[in-house]
């Protein structure tokens, strides 16, 4: 089949790592440029010893890539920084996929107010579709600029959106409980994700207003048609890489857990990494892979439905849903360059 041209702009983080590893095995694409403004003129597996002899590019620099015939391009670059390469280059001559935060929320009024940054690019942000492929496959197919999801919003929207779309819980009343590894914050060093701080520690973060709040409740409300509320926490694991998120809401009518089970079941069955499990999933069981677990079951006692999903924050939560993003962009087949099997925990 002839490949499509790939560029990966900020190609040196964990992300960038991520798209790189999978890229290399897709029958369909050819990476034809990777960039770094820090380390431009450097091989790439000088970055990431890992690659090297599979794939020693050289890192240019975003200025050069007119020099480059592309068909798409993935942005790993931090929240902020995104919108600006969006504006300068617009969405004409190759795709784009982001995988920030900057074109992830409903208006930019509401960006401004998460962020804390002014959006310098609202009439981009107005055509840009939110990159889940399970939810929204057919708005995805043809657009030119895809929002890749976040990590944690990924392992919490996709198991409350079939008890939503269902209505079968209060949508007013949910509760996430996630927890992510160390590699969630991005490769940049930070004092809270500082090895002595980090290891044999376990800490909650952003709580109350972490901006991954209203994005969780955009996508459900798009997808479901109602208007969820949700309270959502993040905790830092110590750990490299993986999340585990766990929802608590409550039922609008009278349910057992064999109902959810086969609900799930039915709802997620012609999705290839969508795996429902019966018993609580581990982080190790997707690691490395874009499978996403989930779990479901109902307490009696308290009246509450409870879920418990499990991704790896740069495959299925980054750099594999993104690869899952180009598939469809490109009408490949949706898992091409993705039937990987977890890593060996």
């Amino acid at each position: 089949m002839p490949k499509h041209n790939i560029g990966i702009v900020g190609a040196t983080g964990y992300t960038g790592s991520e798209l790189v590893r999978l890229l290399l095995n897709h029958p369909g694409v050819k990476i034809e440029v990777v960039t770094s403004q820090s380390q431009a003129g450097k091989p790439f597996s000088e970055i990431h010893p890992h690659f090297k002899g599979r794939f020693d590019m050289e890192l240019d620099s975003v200025e050069n890539l007119d020099s480059y015939d592309l068909d798409l391009v993935f942005l790993a670059l931090p929240h902020g920084v995104s919108m600006d390469f969006v504006k300068d280059w617009g969405v004409d001559r190759f795709r784009i996929i982001d995988l920030s935060g900057d074109y992830r929320l409903g208006s930019t009024d509401q960006y401004e107010q998460w962020y804390g940054k002014e959006h310098v690019d609202p009439d981009s942000f107005d055509k840009a579709v939110f990159g889940m492929p399970e939810l929204f496959r057919d708005d995805i197919r043809n657009a030119r600029l895809v929002a890749n999801p976040g990590c944690y919003p990924t392992s919490a929207i996709l198991p409350l959106a079939p008890l939503i779309k269902n209505d079968v819980i209060n949508p007013g009343d949910i509760v996430i409980d996630s927890k992510s590894g160390v590699s969630g914050a991005g490769a940049t060093a930070k004092q809270k994700t500082h090895f002595p701080e980090v290891f044999g520690n376990f800490s909650a973060y952003g709580m109350l207003d972490h901006r991954h709040t209203p994005e969780i409740q955009r996508a459900l409300s798009s997808y479901t048609g109602q208007k969820p509320e949700v309270l959502f926490t993040p905790h830092l694991l110590p750990i490299d890489r993986g999340i585990l998120t766990t929802t608590y809401s409550t039922p609008k009518k009278e349910i057992d857990k064999q109902y959810l089970e086969e609900w799930y079941y039915s709802f997620y069955e012609k999705e290839y990494f969508i795996r429902v499990v019966d018993q609580p999933p581990h982080v190790k069981h997707v690691r490395g892979s874009n499978y996403c677990d989930i779990f479901v079951t109902y307490d009696e006692r308290t009246n509450r439905v409870v879920t418990v999903s499990t991704i790896d924050n740069l495959v299925k939560g980054a750099a594999g849903q993104a690869v899952q993003n180009m598939n469809l962009l490109f009408s490949f087949i949706e898992r091409t360059g993705l039937e990987i099997s977890p890593l060996n925990p």
